[in-house]
């Protein structure tokens, strides 16, 4: 389809964010007025007035970060300089202030508030020479819109690490993602497509020490309905033992390891991080999201580093390795959820 194609496709969605932003702003008055009338029936406090004020300075946000995106095309030659280790720099820390402006904004929009528990960066642990940062496979539970967001931040934040991800294709509907992300070293996927694995095995190839590849094992965010097909797909394939393993999962589908594999095989020499997190997986969907929002919670998320040279040396290991882990995180998200009760 031709609407797959970078330059027909941002046809309609760079000037669609700048034509949004001018009627959102030119009736700016109305829509209060409006989102004021209708929050007393909808529910949550206010919801209409904040999700108001979130759109606006989502579409602002998007609006300045294209443009500086257009003003990095022309400092790199009109685009020949792009791919170079500058350039990918600028784009980093582009992304790391338009992240953070978000962030900011959702924490004071929707009163989300993030309580990070993580191992220190490898490159301040007692055991990690100071002067020998290791690359990182970061390997995270899939659940909601916003854990991609968070993971980033805090990667370019607290890990100083230049974040690449391996997203779904559909996201690049979002000009910003499309645009910035296109740029430096991330892969936009079609889970149905043969050679996923292979994709992400080239990403990982040449992780160098400041850069992190970002993987969903889960492959999509958590139902029921998935976490059956999973079980299902394992019994068939004659996995019978981490069918019953993904069986005892209460809040996780069960690990697709090839990509993860694939990585492994690819960056040896990566430390591995793991993450957990709960209270973004009740927004799964557009639906979920307006249901959701404004959620005036917590968001807790726990990181664990794996040392290289900790990770089981044969396929056969890490895919019994990664389940290990995948159910430690099982217990940690039951657990912090039963806190909360």
């Amino acid at each position: 389809m031709w609407l797959e194609h970078a330059y027909p496709r941002r046809l309609i969605t760079v000037p669609a964010v700048y034509a949004a932003l001018f009627v959102l702003l030119t009736t700016l008055p109305l829509a209060v007025v409006v989102a004021a009338f209708v929050s007393p029936w909808l529910p949550g406090r206010l919801r209409g007035l904040r999700l108001l004020w979130f759109l606006v300075v989502y579409l602002v946000l998007q609006a300045v970060g294209l443009a500086a995106a257009g003003v990095l095309w022309l400092a790199a030659g009109c685009g020949h300089n792009l791919g170079t280790a500058r350039f990918r720099g600028r784009h980093y820390r582009l992304i790391d202030h338009l992240l953070a402006a978000l962030l900011r904004t959702a924490r004071r929009v929707f009163h989300v508030h993030m309580t990070l528990q993580a191992d220190p960066p490898p490159d301040e642990q007692p055991d990690v020479p100071h002067d020998d940062p290791r690359p990182l496979l970061v390997l995270s539970r899939h659940a909601g819109p916003g854990d991609s967001f968070l993971l980033v931040h805090e990667l370019l934040r607290e890990y100083r690490r230049n974040p690449r991800i391996v997203l779904k294709a559909t996201l690049q509907w979002d000009p910003l993602i499309d645009v910035l992300l296109n740029r430096v070293p991330s892969r936009f996927i079609r889970t149905a497509r043969a050679g996923v694995a292979d994709t992400i095995g080239l990403l990982a190839r040449d992780l160098g020490p400041a850069d992190a590849l970002v993987l969903f094992p889960e492959g999509a965010n958590f139902t029921v309905d998935r976490r059956t097909r999973g079980i299902d797909r394992l019994e068939q394939a004659g996995r019978h033992e981490q069918a019953a393993r993904a069986r005892r999962l209460r809040h996780l589908l069960p690990p697709r390891p090839a990509g993860t594999l694939a990585a492994l095989a690819a960056a040896p020499h990566a430390d591995v991080v793991f993450v957990a997190h709960s209270g973004l997986e009740q927004l799964s969907t557009i639906g979920d999201l307006w249901r959701g929002l404004p959620m005036d919670a917590e968001v807790r998320a726990r990181l664990w580093t794996v040392a290289a040279e900790d990770v089981p040396a044969e396929p056969e290991a890490r895919i019994a390795w990664l389940y290990d882990w995948w159910e430690h995180l099982d217990a940690w998200i039951d657990a912090t959820r039963a806190a909360r009760c």
